[in-house]
Order: structure tokens, then C-alpha cells, then sequence
């Protein structure tokens, strides 16, 4: 390569490239700046014609002004703070181990319950939790799981790693757990291997408050007055461990199911993430029930972002970039797969009465070196924590269909927002992300419109920036924003027109030196939330600079 390309793309700081749109307002005066300089370089030498056309078409190419506008009088629809929801399932050091310890046991706990987890989850504000299952629900039989722990079964977990599961951990300690995170709750039923009166007396045993045999039972168990559990999923993944059932089985299982569960709302089994045509069955098939708005409120979706493929899915911590782009493209695909079936609910559904239910999401890795392989332990890095954030927003900016979304999972499973090994606890990157990202809960989406330079990898490209904003109640304005090219920073003016109050603005970052920083066990913390200063306002306008790799929230106070 010619010495004055090297030296060209060695000088061209994205701070540069994204002021030269500024700069070159005519080809006479552009070229006066460029030679003044450029004769500043080292090894500096006569400024020819080729080195002319090169730099005008690389300040072409990736020079563009990055530009992110928020319309906060265009917002009409509330951000559900369950979008911010999580999910425990009895799979390997998910529920034991992660939450639940034994009341013996020399870890501080609440009844058998962890102290640090529940005491950390509290800084997230988890709005809801999604339990057992996953797969296990399938199998789970709710009566397995009350009365004295001694007296309770042994069964064989057939999903996760063929270990037995002693149902210590029941109805009873996870509502318990629920109270404690301050959290609701949301059940999902066995409609594969359990029957329509298994279901609706577990609803009955839970959440009733007249007399019956099944209410005394609970009495009997310790527990007087019910719970307010409101959501209910009508069994899980449907198509596969859930029964491998075809869509319009299932839509009628569904419907058998639903109408004898007196639940206050009831989430449906959504086909796997591309089969658009279980959603269309299932939206034609609910609609054409009498008094269908009484039995179905939700229809579930579900998406892995995987690397390479479901037999190679790649290491959690060594990676090389372009699996980290592989990371970043597969996120950002999920939400054209959601507008596809947003779409196929808006046509059948117009009045937006049936929403849609994202339960299950995060990353999948291989498992880690040395551990059960139907656990699921994975490390999480500051890739997860992008990938976390692309999430997130996605959501955020479909809430009018989008009401809930659980990520997969919350502790010691897949994309955790916590490990455990012993009395030991780490908060994951993804967790930081989630206590970054909670000022969107229940405040008002401000629609955004990105225009970003792509980050580029191989012969594919994404854009550099995702982003989402909300106006939460004291008027103040939230926005998220996601740089996933690992190499550049991203110089982005911000624009908000309409605002009129422009108070204080404060800024906090998450990212890190290398991609695949982590926080880990008896070690200072890599990947945490941070002050950011590299903002400026200028006029009605914020000017940030983006570094690369990394989550940004800023917050400008109603004056």
C-alpha cells in the first residue's frame, strides 16, 4: 500500500471525518484545508491528485454526519416497565445454587433464599418473573412442590442435564422470592404432560380467595390469604419440548386450557421466532372464539442471538471480531423478524388487545470448560452487554405491540445478570445494562430517527448506532444509545425538536478496553456503569462522542 494511503487512514480520527462535512463547502476551499492539513503529517510529501480523489472518497464513504433526532411531540405510547422483565427456570445453578441455597445453609438467606442475589436485584427493579420454565415447565407438576419439603418428591429433571430435582424450591418459596424482589410473578402451566384440571387448580390453589378443598390445602401449607399473581403463560415453546405440537393443535389446546384457567392474563405459545404462519393461525383461530379478549392477552416470542449455529455456537469470552459482529447482526435481525409478526397480530388484531410477548432472549454460547453441558453456565462480557442493549431498544421502540420481555436468564443460566460459585457473587456486564437501561420503565417512547455510518466487517455492514428515548414522569428525557463497532468512535449530534426546557444533563457509560472484558469472581469489576463527559451542547443541539464499544445513557432534566 502507497505511503500517503497509510498515512491517510492513520490521520483520519472519526472527530476529523465527521468535521470535514462541515468543512468542505466548496471543492477550492476544500482542497486549501486538506494541503494545510495535511502538511502536518509526518512524512509529509507533495499533496497529488490520486491522494485528492482517495481522501474526498473516503470522507464520502465514512465521513457521513451521524445524526440521532428524538420527537417528543410524536410520543404516544407508554415503555411497559415488564419489558424489563427476567426469567428462572429449574435448569442447572439457575434456581439451586443461584436463588435458593437451603435454609441450612451457611450463605446468608431468607428462608432458603439468597441474600446478595435478592439484595442486587433489587438495584434493577425487576418488574416481573418468569418461572419454572422454559421446558421444564412442560414437565413440572405443581403438586410435586407444597407441603413439607421432606414429604416432597424426587424427580428426574429430563430437559437440563438428567440431575434430580428434589422440589425444595416451589410454588411457595418462588412467590416467596417474588415478595422479596418485590417483583410479580408470572407462571407458566404444564399443558404437555399435565391436565386442564392440574392447570386451573394450580390458578385456584394460588390466586382464589373463596373455600375449597384446594384453598384449604394452601391454608393447610402455610399460606392463608392468596397471591395477586396476574400473568400466566399457557404452557412453553409448543412446537417443540412443549409437545411438538403443529399451530392449529395448538391453538385449540390453548383455548381448551385457557377457558377453564380463571387467570387475569393468560400468554399463549408462540411458534418458533421465523414461523410466521403459527402466528397467523393462532391470531385467525383466537379471533373466530366467542369471547376470545376473556381467554388469550399475549402471545409469546422467542429469540436466541447465536454466533454460528446451534452445534458450534462459539465461546462466551474467546472470540475473535468477527464473531462479535456475527454477535451484533444477529440481534439486529430479530427486529425485522418482530415487525413481520407485529404485522401478521396488527391485521388480525387492529385494536392491539393481544400483545406480543418476547419471554425468552439473550445470548447462547457454548457452555464453559469443565461444566455440566445441560446447564447452560456461560460467561457474559462487555459483548453481552451490547447485545443487551440492542435488545432493549428494539424493544422499547415496538411498546405498542412489545408489553413484556423476559431475558433468558437471571442467574448462573445463559445471558445472567448474575453468577454465584459458593458465597461468592458477580454482577455480569448485562446486569449493568439493565440498571442503566430501567429509567425507560413505564415512561412515555419518544420516537427516534437514526442516521449512523455502518460498522463494517468482511463484505457485511451494520449501523454503528442503535438507540431509544422515553420521557419518564418528572418530564425528563432518556436516551440509550449503543455504538457496536469495536474500533471507531462515533461523533453523533442529538436534536430534540420541540424541547423547550433544557436543564442539566448527566451521562454515564459502560464499556471497556477490550471486547471480551468480563467481570469475574475475587476480582475488581472491568465492565460497570461510569461518569461520561465527552458531550457537549451546542445551542439546541448535544454533540457526543460515541467511543467504541459501548452503551451511553443520557439524561436531560426538564428545567
Amino acid at each position: 500500500m502507497p505511503w500517503w494511503i497509510k498515512d491517510l487512514i492513520h490521520y483520519l480520527s472519526p472527530r476529523i471525518q465527521h468535521s470535514i462535512n462541515t468543512i468542505l463547502t466548496d471543492t477550492i476551499k476544500s482542497q486549501l484545508i486538506i494541503k494545510k492539513n495535511y502538511q502536518t503529517m509526518s512524512n509529509c510529501k507533495t499533496l497529488t491528485i490520486p491522494f485528492l480523489i482517495l481522501f474526498l472518497s473516503l470522507q464520502a464513504i465514512i465521513g457521513q454526519e451521524n445524526k440521532i433526532t428524538i420527537h417528543i411531540n410524536k410520543a404516544k405510547d407508554t415503555i411497559s416497565k415488564h419489558i424489563y422483565g427476567h426469567f428462572a427456570e429449574h435448569l442447572g445453578r439457575g434456581i439451586y445454587d443461584g436463588f435458593y441455597v437451603g435454609k441450612t445453609s451457611e450463605i446468608p438467606n431468607i428462608n432458603g433464599i439468597r441474600k446478595d442475589v435478592v439484595e442486587a436485584l433489587r438495584e434493577l427493579e425487576i418488574p416481573v418473573l418468569r418461572w419454572p420454565g422454559g421446558c421444564f415447565a412442560e414437565q413440572y407438576q405443581w403438586r410435586d412442590g407444597i407441603g413439607p419439603v421432606k414429604d416432597r418428591p424426587l424427580v428426574v429433571n429430563t430437559f437440563w442435564g438428567g440431575v434430580t430435582e428434589d422440589n425444595s424450591f416451589g410454588t411457595h418459596e418462588f412467590l416467596e422470592l417474588c415478595e422479596l424482589l418485590q417483583t410479580e410473578p408470572y407462571i407458566a402451566v404444564n399443558i404437555a404432560s399435565g391436565t386442564v384440571k392440574d392447570a386451573y387448580q394450580w390458578v385456584e390453589y394460588v390466586t382464589s380467595d373463596k373455600d375449597s378443598e384446594i384453598t384449604r390445602l394452601r391454608s393447610k401449607n402455610g399460606r392463608e390469604r392468596p397471591w395477586d399473581v396476574k400473568f400466566w403463560g399457557i404452557g412453553n415453546e409448543n412446537w417443540g419440548c412443549g409437545g411438538s405440537m403443529n399451530a392449529e393443535y395448538y391453538t385449540n389446546v390453548f383455548k381448551r386450557f385457557s377457558t377453564y384457567c380463571n387467570a387475569e392474563y393468560k400468554i399463549a405459545s408462540g411458534g418458533i421466532y421465523d414461523d410466521l404462519e403459527w402466528t397467523k393461525t393462532f391470531m385467525t383461530g383466537i379471533k373466530g372464539t366467542p369471547g376470545y379478549l376473556n381467554i388469550a392477552h399475549g402471545l409469546s416470542y422467542h429469540y436466541y442471538t447465536i454466533v454460528n449455529n446451534w452445534e458450534v455456537k462459539g465461546s462466551a469470552t474467546d472470540f475473535v471480531e468477527n464473531e462479535w459482529f456475527k454477535s451484533m447482526q444477529n440481534t439486529l435481525k430479530m427486529e425485522g423478524n418482530l415487525e413481520d409478526h407485529i404485522a401478521i397480530m396488527d391485521e388480525h388484531d387492529p385494536d392491539n388487545t393481544i400483545a406480543l410477548i418476547a419471554d425468552e432472549w439473550g445470548t447462547w454460547y457454548d457452555v464453559e470448560p469443565g461444566t455440566n453441558p445441560g446447564f447452560l453456565y456461560q460467561q457474559n462480557t462487555l459483548r453481552d452487554a451490547l447485545v443487551a442493549a440492542l435488545g432493549l431498544n428494539i424493544f422499547n421502540n415496538h411498546a405498542r405491540r412489545i408489553k413484556m420481555a423476559n431475558i433468558a436468564q437471571t442467574v448462573n443460566v445463559l445471558q445472567a445478570m448474575i453468577l454465584t460459585r459458593g458465597n461468592q457473587m458477580v454482577k455480569t456486564p448485562t446486569f449493568h445494562v439493565f440498571r442503566m437501561f430501567k429509567v425507560h420503565q413505564d415512561a412515555l417512547h419518544l420516537p427516534s430517527e437514526v442516521t449512523t455510518q455502518n460498522y463494517k466487517n468482511d463484505n457485511s455492514e451494520i449501523p454503528a448506532l442503535s438507540v431509544s428515548a422515553s420521557r419518564d414522569k418528572s418530564k425528563n428525557v432518556n436516551i440509550t444509545i449503543a455504538n457496536v463497532d469495536p474500533n471507531r468512535n462515533v461523533p453523533t449530534t442529538i436534536e430534540i425538536p420541540g424541547m423547550e426546557n433544557w436543564g442539566t444533563i448527566t451521562a454515564s457509560i459502560i464499556t471497556s478496553d477490550k471486547m471480551n472484558a468480563l467481570n469475574d469472581f475475587g476480582k475488581e469489576e472491568l465492565v460497570q456503569i461510569q461518569k461520561f463527559s465527552d458531550y457537549r451542547m451546542n445551542t439546541s443541539k448535544i454533540e457526543v462522542n460515541m467511543p467504541s464499544k459501548s452503551v451511553v445513557l443520557l439524561s436531560i432534566s426538564d428545567n
